[in-house]
């Protein structure tokens, strides 16, 4: 079981050094990038990929080399990973609770209202320095402009992604005939404009549509959390033993002597005297 738990953790650490690398090589060619859409995950992707470097480094030479401080800053690591991830996990649940879309009568899609969402939620994409690089995202994204072919009928049929029914068109009660002049409107549809580059990401109904999909994944990205606590747990567990077998190591051979200076004789080596002993008494 001693050898069992340091092989485990050595060999799970190993996979995950190599895989570390990738991460970090990701981060790095986005910084190349001018696009704010890759620049956006660049530092979340190096902050990953060191921070798994480190605990892979510092797992794999305690687990194989039997150094005790290295998987004590192992299992640090990891008990403040899994604090952190547990945390982000509850809040994640408690985000994502609220939203969703409305049915719009006689249409496929649904339409979506920035108050339906948590205030946490609705205050950060409010952010002038997110909701600018996001806007831009979008733009470059081409999203919208699968829906300059549609016919009016395609509007009536066909459903739309969250970001497509805020940002691409106008809200569906809006009316622009001169008779709704006089008529109170959601603001959106003084905001709504024709030109490519304006359209409606300034709406709050685009706000709304970026809010769900980010809703969305967030959620599922919760349930995968519940799913890696789990394993990481277990994983923590072999660790710990794997850190007992380092500090009973240090201990037994404090002065790194080889481990076969220790080993008491084998039982074939007492039975070899006991029949020497005997054949001396019959012989």
């Amino acid at each position: 079981m001693q050898r069992f738990s340091n092989t485990v953790i050595g060999f799970l650490n190993f996979f995950s050094l190599l895989a570390s690398i990738p991460i970090i090589g990701a981060g790095l060619w986005m910084a190349r990038s001018s696009t704010s859409c890759e620049n956006f995950f660049q530092t979340p992707l190096l902050v990953v990929g060191f921070v798994v470097l480190v605990i892979s480094l510092a797992g794999f030479i305690g687990a194989c080399f039997h150094v005790a401080w290295a998987l004590w800053l192992y299992l640090v690591i990891m008990l403040f990973l899994i604090a952190s991830l547990f945390a982000l996990t509850i809040f994640g649940f408690v985000v994502t609770d609220q939203g969703g879309g409305v049915e719009v009568p006689g249409r496929a899609y649904k339409e979506y209202h920035l108050q339906r969402y948590s205030p946490w939620f609705t205050n950060r994409i409010k952010d002038t320095r997110y909701w600018t690089t996001i806007r831009s995202c979008i733009i470059s994204s081409n999203t919208c402009s699968k829906l300059s072919v549609w016919t009016p009928l395609d509007y009536m049929q066909r459903d739309m992604s969250p970001i497509q029914s805020g940002c691409c068109k106008p809200p569906t009660a809006c009316s622009y005939n001169e008779e709704s002049v006089t008529i109170t409107q959601d603001p959106d549809c003084y905001r709504w404009n024709n030109a490519a580059t304006l359209l409606c990401y300034d709406c709050e109904s685009c706000m709304a549509g970026v809010l769900e999909n980010m809703r969305r994944d967030w959620h599922n990205i919760s349930v995968l959390n519940v799913v890696v606590l789990v394993f990481l747990i277990g994983i923590y567990s072999i660790a710990c033993c794997a850190f007992r077998n380092a500090r009973r190591a240090q201990t037994d051979y404090p002065h790194g002597h080889n481990r076969m200076t220790k080993v008491k004789p084998r039982w074939d080596y007492y039975c070899w005297r006991w029949w020497y002993n005997k054949k001396e008494e019959l012989f």
